[in-house]
């Protein structure tokens, strides 16, 4: 049968398809997102072959224990859960110049230095680019095969003539496919391109990272699907502004997905920091009121925080609510605790609140110390510089049990910190004795009185 050649019309934010153009798309919302696109198709197809597939009991399916691959940059190896696993399509996203491409040109130069054969594949820079930054980054090895190319059709076939043990595509918003007549970038694009680059990595066992764009809003440009699709997702966050950036992942088949990994940006590319507690704390003032230190648990690490808080009279009829690291509404949440529980005025207060060092911390356990931060400046007192407090606050005042207590008191006592005011359920637990002088707590006023 001939090709039927029709248009439709395809949001760019989340994939929805129509054959008319709308204003504004029914599935998403987004406004002026419907963008054309020429699709050619087939009719009814007479006596088409059926391909039967077979199916076996999955007690019969042979298991393949295949070692990973170490890209030897600790941080990056403790995200995708102990290396790279063969066959697998890693998606790694973050805002424009937080080092993305750094990150992946600094793997594939180890994993090249260790006798492994890679491919880096670029659609953003040209190969003289890749080497001047290959000079700045002393990435340089003969392993490391680099190309400029946006054609899908292209990139395969260097891939299957290379034989790369791992491949690295920068970005997967420039690739292409000839057979589409949309853009570059475009839904239909992004998803054709993922697709064939997922199956010629589970053909091949060929381990795949694909760098993408994200949105204003930070989530990984193209349609939801390709994280579906891809096996990792990791996202690169922080600000432009601090050294410190964090590897996170929010997907991941292969290990846990609450590690992170934290690098700090130099000029001469991102270095691994073994022990962020201690890079996250290098700063802090002694006794300075509005700062006290919680222990975050990411993933089977502890890192020790600090919070920051201060309260100052406001003059305005509505007072202000900054909080940067922190969940704002749990912080507004604790606030009113505080006003009802403690008698604390803090209606007529500017309140601001921040994480040091750009960390992003959204579990409950450090609601005892944001409390106290807040307390600490509101009443111009400061805690004591070797004292750390943890657990979860309700709305009734009463401080409840976190998890991985010992885990959080472990890493305090490496850090230099005697003192921890912790929940008394979780001291009703076998702790190990002798660390630090721990103390109960069971509602805030008793917190307020163990802190000043």
């Amino acid at each position: 049968m001939a090709k039927q050649v029709k248009s439709i019309f395809t949001c760019q934010n989340c994939g929805y398809k129509t054959g008319k153009w709308l204003g504004r798309c029914p599935d998403c919302g987004r406004w002026d997102s419907m963008v054309e696109e020429v699709t050619a198709g087939r009719g009814p197809v007479r006596g088409k072959t059926i391909i039967k597939a077979e199916a076996m009991p999955i007690t019969s399916v042979e298991l393949v224990h295949d070692q990973r691959l170490a890209t030897r940059i600790g941080e990056l190896d403790r995200v995708l859960g102990g290396g790279l696993v063969p066959g697998s399509l890693v998606l790694i996203g973050g805002d424009p110049g937080i080092g993305k491409s750094t990150l992946m040109l600094q793997a594939l130069c180890s994993l090249a230095a260790g006798g492994s054969k890679v491919l880096y594949v670029s659609g953003e820079e040209s190969v003289q680019q890749l080497r001047l930054r290959s000079l700045r980054l002393k990435a340089e090895d003969d392993n490391l095969l680099v190309a400029a190319e946006v054609d899908l059709d292209a990139i395969l076939a260097m891939a299957d003539s290379a034989r790369p043990d791992v491949l690295v595509v920068d970005s997967i918003q420039t690739v292409f496919s000839s057979d589409l007549t949309s853009a570059p970038g475009s839904v239909t694009q992004v998803r054709e391109s993922a697709m064939r680059l997922m199956m010629m990595a589970k053909q091949t066992g060929l381990p795949t990272f694909l760098v993408g764009h994200v949105t204003k809003e930070g989530a990984i440009a193209g349609p939801k699907l390709l994280e579906h699709m891809v096996d990792t997702v990791l996202y690169f966050e922080g600000d432009r502004n601090h050294v410190f950036r964090i590897l996170r992942a929010v997907k991941n088949r292969f290990g846990s997905t609450n590690e992170i990994g934290v690098f700090e940006m130099r000029t001469n590319g991102l270095k691994p920091v073994p022990n962020p507690s201690a890079v996250f704390l290098s700063g802090r003032k002694a006794n300075t009121p509005g700062s006290v230190v919680a222990a975050s648990m990411e993933g089977s690490r502890p890192i020790l925080v600090e919070i920051q808080a201060l309260a100052s009279g406001s003059h305005l009829g509505t007072p202000r609510r900054t909080v940067l690291g922190l969940d704002a509404n749990r912080v507004a949440l604790l606030v009113a605790v505080m006003e009802k529980k403690l008698g604390m005025h803090l209606s007529g207060h500017d309140i601001f609140m921040n994480v040091a060092g750009g960390v992003r911390i959204m579990e409950p356990a450090v609601d005892l110390a944001v409390i106290a931060a807040v307390a600490s400046s509101f009443l111009d007192k400061g805690v004591e510089e070797t004292t750390m407090a943890l657990g979860e606050v309700g709305l009734t005042g009463e401080v409840r049990a976190i998890g991985n207590i010992e885990t959080r008191i472990g890493e305090a006592h490496k850090m230099g910190f005697k003192r921890c005011i912790a929940p008394a359920a979780n001291l009703k637990s076998s702790l190990q004795a002798g660390k630090m002088e721990l103390v109960g707590v069971q509602s805030l006023a008793e917190a307020m009185e163990a802190l000043f």
